[in-house]
């Protein structure tokens, strides 16, 4: 084969996790043009890719959602010509698409009408016991992939890095300073640690370690950044809501650890090689566990109902993120340190 396309997902963290399907199918086709099919909130992130050479902008929900411009997809995806398409989650409408383009090679999950437009219909039993990585990586496996490399990576430029660095000094830390980052937020607040917690461990990293300590952020975690930098004083940048993800990808990659629940950025930093502490409420890490380049240490505290992953969004309590006390990630960065 010699242009290949793969239909990424749709959300950060699983956007970084599908990451070793291309290094696989570099492997296999070395010579071959890679190319990702990709919403545009994640495309800044496989641009770092260094396997994918082209990503291809799909806004299925957004501009992309008229009728004329699906047709304009497809007739730019038959100009280019792809062998084969490995499509990574399920999805009837981004199938008939590809179909419609006369893609010859269709992999992927195959349920209802799907079945019958894929050329090869990828198994999808015990895919909900698998690491969301293994479950993408299935799909180039089933047609004959070899996969020497699990982890999941993504090469941020030196540009970047620089330009990252004169952002954080532009809003106080000194050249060449130390710091660590606190990653406050996450897609659903179940996930969350307390902001309080968060507030004790910027105390502890400021006043005990002396480290500086970065806030980033959507721009719904900005108000709980300036509260916990306020709990802090000077130690503490906030950049919630300032920065784009290769920038964040370079924060992430320079920091000496990254604190993070469950989330897209927790995975960003570990796929550029951060050490980070990653906590663990209801979603579980044989699932959803870091699985980059830099060492990890996951805090995951069990109060019965998160033995698997809990997707009750209604929870009363939130036991399981509570559960987890600043004590445990001071231990956790001391070893990291150590």
């Amino acid at each position: 084969m010699n242009r290949i396309l793969v239909v990424s997902p749709n959300w950060l963290g699983d956007a970084v996790f599908s990451t070793p399907v291309y290094r696989a199918l570099r492997d296999a086709y070395p010579s071959a043009l890679i190319a990702a099919l990709a919403v545009p909130r994640v495309g800044p992130v496989l641009a770092l890719c260094p396997f994918i050479d082209e990503v291809i902008s799909y806004d299925e929900e957004g501009a992309d959602r008229p009728l004329l411009k699906k047709r304009a997809l497809v007739s730019r995806l038959k100009e280019k010509k792809f062998d084969a398409v490995f499509i990574l989650r399920h999805s009837l409408s981004r199938t008939f698409l590809l179909w419609l383009a006369g893609i010859p090679v269709r992999v992927g999950f195959g349920r209802g009408l799907s079945r019958r437009i894929l050329t090869h219909i990828v198994d999808e039993g015990g895919l909900e016991t698998l690491h969301r990585s293994d479950a993408y990586l299935r799909v180039v496996e089933s047609f004959g992939c070899r996969v020497m490399d699990r982890r999941y990576g993504l090469d941020v430029p030196g540009t970047v890095r620089k330009q990252a660095r004169d952002f954080l000094v532009a809003r106080g830390l000194s050249s060449g300073e130390d710091y660590v980052v606190l990653n406050t937020g996450g897609n659903w607040d179940l996930k969350q640690w307390p902001e309080e917690h968060f507030s004790r461990l910027a105390v502890w990293f400021t006043r005990h370690e002396g480290l500086k300590v970065v806030l980033p952020g959507a721009k719904k975690d900005i108000e709980r950044a300036r509260r916990i930098s306020r709990a802090v004083g000077e130690g503490a940048i906030v950049v919630a809501g300032e920065t784009c993800l290769d920038r964040l990808a370079a924060i992430f990659q320079d920091a000496r650890v990254v604190v993070s629940a469950d989330s897209g950025p927790l995975h960003l930093a570990s796929s550029v090689g951060a050490k980070v502490i990653a906590l663990f409420g209801p979603t579980h890490p044989l699932i959803t566990g870091p699985r980059g380049r830099g060492p990890a240490v996951v805090i995951h505290k069990d109060v019965g109902c998160n033995k698997a992953a809990c997707y009750y969004l209604e929870c009363p309590d939130n036991q399981c993120m509570k559960r987890i006390e600043v004590e445990d990630v001071i231990l956790a960065y001391e070893k990291l340190e150590s």
